[in-house]
């Protein structure tokens, strides 16, 4: 037993893995992951850039497919697929042990198509058709444009993992689309699922660089605070919301809580502990996705204790302070959002162009 399952059996929390490369499956490592108490896995394009481009894994495959006459970035799509899929594999005693709570793996839809709803449908319906596993999250970004994409899918009952989440507002219109959508489905909602993933340090990069060009003495002492803050409250928002009579009626017809998915837990300031984000953020019906370092750190020295509603008085005082010596909550999401898809959008982009390159050498 690990401290992953200690967090879980616990606390309520279930410990995802955030990384995926074609080395850890064909090695057994995942499967290990798996056995030491991860219960989930998700990945996006930059992943995939790093596992990719940063190794002669895929190699094989990709001679294959050149071979073969297929476009670049079908290729990309065949070699992502076949990541996914074995993964899928590796998780899906988990999910038939949990009952479909946990045991899921995240794929991203092409991040250009973060500002088109109808290309995002299109996308995702294509994705969850073409992996086909009950096990299986096709991620949505979270954008205005994103909304009415998870709505349709949920519709659909098709389950989702909505990711690029950095307010408070911009949740609260997700789990609203999540409720709409069930509202929309027909009949039993069981195999429906949802996670909603509020990203973390991102949060506290962009505000500490803000509260250090404020450069008071106030401001100074806020630094690496805001983002454990907003996610503690993004967890009273959670409760709120999937309680109280709306929700019991779905409730009656076997839907699921869209549990938060706290993402992007490695902590970027090196005079913040490595588990920081992690330690502060666990409380039941969440889920904490992190990297491989994180997860390694966690295992070994951290606290395993419910943490995430302990101070939702202070959480608020927090943010509060935050705006009031000068930092817009609201701007620092607009911006962090902006620059999420942006740097999805380059990772997918530049993965296709070093592919390209392969293939011309495989010429």
């Amino acid at each position: 037993m690990t401290r992953l399952h200690d967090l879980f059996e616990q606390q309520g929390q279930s410990p995802w893995l955030d990384n995926l490369r074609r080395g850890w499956i064909t090695s057994g490592e995942l499967a290990q992951w798996v056995e030491e108490g991860v219960r989930g896995l998700t990945s996006n394009p930059s992943i995939f850039e790093k596992a990719i481009g940063g190794s002669d894994d895929y190699d094989e495959q990709f001679a294959d497919l050149v071979r073969s006459g297929a476009a670049i970035e079908d290729s990309y799509w065949e070699l992502v697929g076949a990541d996914i899929t074995a993964a899928l594999a590796i998780l899906r005693p988990v999910y038939d042990a949990s009952d479909g709570v946990d045991g899921f793996v995240s794929v991203e839809v092409d991040p250009g198509l973060a500002r088109d709803t109808a290309g995002t449908i299109a996308a995702a319906r294509a994705l969850s058709d073409r992996l086909a596993a009950p096990n299986l999250y096709v991620k949505i970004p979270g954008t205005a444009e994103g909304i009415p994409a998870i709505t349709q899918m949920i519709a659909e009952k098709r389950s989702v993992n909505v990711t690029l989440l950095f307010s408070l507002d911009r949740y609260t219109e997700v789990m609203e689309s999540y409720l709409a959508g069930l509202e929309l489905a027909e009949g039993d909602l069981s195999t429906v699922s949802s996670v909603a993933s509020f990203f973390i340090s991102r949060t506290d990069t962009a505000v500490d660089g803000r509260l250090d060009a404020i450069g008071t003495p106030e401001a100074t002492t806020l630094k690496g605070r805001t983002a454990v803050a907003q996610g503690q409250l993004a967890y009273a928002r959670f409760r709120e919301v999937f309680s109280g009579p709306r929700w019991d009626a779905l409730v009656a017809r076997g839907a699921r809580v869209q549990r938060p998915l706290w993402a992007s837990t490695s902590t970027k300031n090196p005079a913040y502990r490595d588990t920081l984000y992690v330690d502060e953020l666990i409380g039941p019906d969440t889920v904490n996705t992190l990297p491989d370092a994180t997860l390694e750190a966690f295992v070994d020295h951290g606290t395993v204790a419910r943490s995430i509603d302990r101070d939702l008085e202070g959480a608020s005082a927090v943010l509060a302070a935050v705006e009031a010596v000068g930092v817009d909550l609201a701007d620092v999401a607009t911006t962090l959002e902006a620059e999420g898809v942006a740097s999805f959008e380059k990772s997918f982009g530049d993965l296709l162009g070093t592919l390209a390159g392969k293939a011309e050498r495989l010429r």
